[in-house]
């Protein structure tokens, strides 16, 4: 796609690239088999989420006329087919490797995955008993009647359609619903071990084995169940005029969610094709909304596939690392106050940032504390820091951002909590989302207050931080905390607020901080000073910015970006992108880290920030960066980045093809960055 003079693809299309290669890690025959197994499921969340966000927002676009299309850029009816046509093959590989492939291997280490066909009379007692005792009670087929309304099926949930019939073909057949219950159940069921073989049955087998059991009371002797997930609209429309009921209408809004309008329809296929035009019908489908899949939908679900074999089928638990120097046995802030510190998340441990947490919450000479919080943990260690400098007579500004897309009915919870013990809490701004991760605590020494902060790429998330590679500073600069208390104080008021000389802050700032630099690389270039940027990121989206950084690469500005997730910059094409190279990198963790270097000259700028280069990030959000400035930490950084421009093993490229070819360097020697990340800091303990 092209808009004017600037050659973008798609971003929902770039997303999908994207997905292919977490597919992509599914089936690379290095990675162990269990996590193959977690990566379909990745896969598979992942596009549950476009059908239920991304897609929404076409067939809206959908409907706009010819002017608009052409404002746009594009044409959304065509980019829906293209969806389409990637994501039903996307689907057939997706089906092929787990049913050719994952299985036949699991099956190679004694493990087998079988279904309701597959019983014999032993384990089909104890499947029969489990469902008697476990499956039974919960469920309540609903019988299908014309004269009636088509039951409302519920976002991601998943059913059996089911028929019931007579042998005579003649006869009227009977239909019905059944709904899995998920939520409350484990979907996978370890069989008794045989002959050292493993045995494992999904629910929805158990329940496809037991259907005699669910209409007994019926004279059908045949009865036949096919799978079947829609996905719905999930986008929530908010009426933010009446700020005093925000917190209602969120909550009205997310039930609405569950209602959104049907955009997919993920069905078994092979079901009967009258089967699927009841439903079709019933459901108000379009055909652009109909995927063919497998027996079994909500592959997330295999997020959590047991192991019932050796240890190496799953990727070794690595011990997360001390940050050396930084002793969680002494006062956090007497450290920081010698010097900055950084965590490397998750290669180092987030127990850093709880123990900066805890000891604000008991310091005597600690008064304040304020925080931004977007995604927290079900059990937050966090929420229960600041409910404790709460009860010990701190005070706690809390910023719980409630829109957090997915996270909201939580993020509810938390605040309603914090409040309940005494944390004074916003529910942030109506018209932005404050996405920043900061916080800052005021402590007062000899009379006088000294401010300690935490500024990361991340959440304040400890569940994620063992699978997101974040990075994480604690410094006492008071450069930057005086501007972290005006930051805070703006949020408070709801205003915003520029001209900040260490941060850069959205959604004033970013956009022309970033420019700045990019226009200094350029000059740097013309008059023949070194010229470079090294960005990295999980978006690059926004089209302005796409435009600036084609720019500097005319200008002969040496470009290496790391974009992990959807990139819309088209990189190589000679007078416009030749010197750009991407990469993404998809491993073992979600390489979640936003770090900004520029060459300035050969005076390097680094910057870490919770912002992609996304139109959303750059102008409808509050994101903060922050500028690296203790060199120890500048060199660490620079290292890391350096170690993943060198991987040749898990980084793609990526090209105006979308091939997401393997990258394969001239060197001989495999670097596989997250791999050498872990060594090159556990190494840095030795010295």
């Amino acid at each position: 796609m092209a808009k004017g003079n600037i050659q973008l693809t798609n971003r929902e299309i770039s997303w999908l690239y994207f997905n292919e290669r977490v597919l992509q890690e599914a089936a690379d025959v290095s990675v162990p088999l269990i996590e193959r197994i977690r990566f379909l499921a990745i896969f598979s969340s992942n596009l549950d989420e476009f059908y239920r966000v991304r897609v929404p927002t076409l067939s809206r676009l959908a409907n706009i006329n010819a002017k608009a299309k052409e404002l746009l850029g594009y044409n959304p009816k065509k980019i829906l087919k293209e969806i389409k046509e990637i994501v039903v093959n996307q689907e057939y590989r997706f089906d092929d490797l787990y049913e050719n492939v994952i299985i036949k291997e699991l099956e190679a280490e004694r493990i087998f995955i079988i279904n309701e066909k597959q019983l014999n009379v032993k384990r089909g007692e104890f499947i029969r008993n489990y469902f008697r005792e476990k499956l039974l009670s919960t469920l309540v087929p609903v019988m299908l009647d014309d004269t009636k309304p088509f039951p409302e099926l519920k976002d991601r949930g998943i059913y059996f359609f089911v028929r019931l019939s007579k042998k005579d073909k003649r006869q009227k057949v009977q239909y019905s619903l059944i709904e899995i219950p998920l939520e409350s159940l484990e979907r996978f069921i370890v069989l008794p071990e045989t002959n050292n073989l493993k045995f494992v049955i999904l629910l929805d087998d158990i329940i496809r084995y037991c259907l005699d059991d669910i209409y007994f009371i019926f004279d059908y002797p045949e009865v036949e169940a096919y799978s079947i997930q829609l996905t719905r609209d999930a986008e929530l429309t908010l009426d933010t005029n009446v700020s005093e009921k925000f917190i209602d209408t969120l909550a009205k809004s997310l039930q609405k969610r569950k209602k959104g309008k049907p955009m997919r329809l993920l069905y078994d296929n092979n079901i009967p094709l009258s089967m699927l035009s009841y439903l079709v019908a019933k459901l108000d489908l379009t055909s652009d909304g109909l995927i063919p899949g497998s027996r079994y939908h909500n592959f997330k679900d295999f997020i959590n596939f047991p192991n019932v074999g050796r240890p190496e089928l799953e990727y070794p638990k690595e011990v997360p690392l001390r940050v050396k120097d930084l002793d969680l046995s002494k006062s956090i802030f007497s450290q920081m106050a010698k010097r900055d510190y950084l965590i490397n998340l998750p290669y180092q441990s987030f127990d850093y940032i709880i123990h900066f947490m805890r000891e604000a919450a008991i310091d005597p000479k600690v008064t304040e504390i304020s925080i931004t919080l977007y995604r927290l943990a079900a059990n937050s260690r966090v929420i229960n820091a600041l409910i404790n400098a709460a009860k010990n007579g701190k005070k706690v500004n809390c910023l719980v951002e409630l829109k957090a897309r997915f996270d909201e009915q939580n993020n509810i919870y938390w605040m309603n909590r914090l409040e309940e013990e005494g944390v004074n809490v916003s529910h942030g701004l109506h018209d932005y989302k404050v996405h920043s991760k900061i916080c800052l605590v005021t402590r007062i020494e000899k009379g006088k207050p000294v401010y300690y902060a935490s500024l990361a790429t991340g959440n304040f998330n400890e569940k994620t931080s063992r699978i997101y590679c974040d990075h994480s500073l604690f410094t006492t600069h008071q450069g930057i905390a005086n501007e972290l208390r005006r930051l805070f104080r703006s949020l408070d008021k709801k205003i915003f607020l520029d001209d900040y000389k260490y941060l850069i802050v959205s959604p004033l700032e970013t956009r022309k901080k970033v420019y700045g630099f990019i226009d200094q690389e350029v000059k740097n270039a013309h008059e023949g000073k070194p010229a470079y940027m090294v960005l990295k990121m999980n978006s690059l989206a926004d089209e302005e910015m796409i435009g600036k950084l084609y720019e500097a690469s005319n200008a002969g500005v040496k470009i290496q970006l790391i974009i992990r997730g959807m990139c819309c910059l088209v990189p190589g094409v000679p007078g416009m992108s030749k010197n750009i190279e991407v990469i993404s990198i998809i491993d073992k963790y979600l390489e979640h880290a936003r770090l900004w270097i520029f060459g300035n000259g050969g005076k390097e700028l680094m910057f870490m920030s919770s912002a992609d280069f996304m139109t959303r990030n750059l102008d409808q959000r509050v994101e903060v960066g922050f500028p690296v400035l203790d060199p120890e930490i500048r060199q660490e950084l620079r290292d890391i980045i350096d170690i993943q421009l060198r991987d040749n093993t898990k980084a793609r490229e990526i090209n105006a093809a979308n091939t997401n070819r393997y990258r394969r360097t001239e060197d001989v020697v495999k670097h596989r960055a997250q791999k050498e990340i872990y060594t090159y800091l556990k190494n840095k303990l030795q010295k």
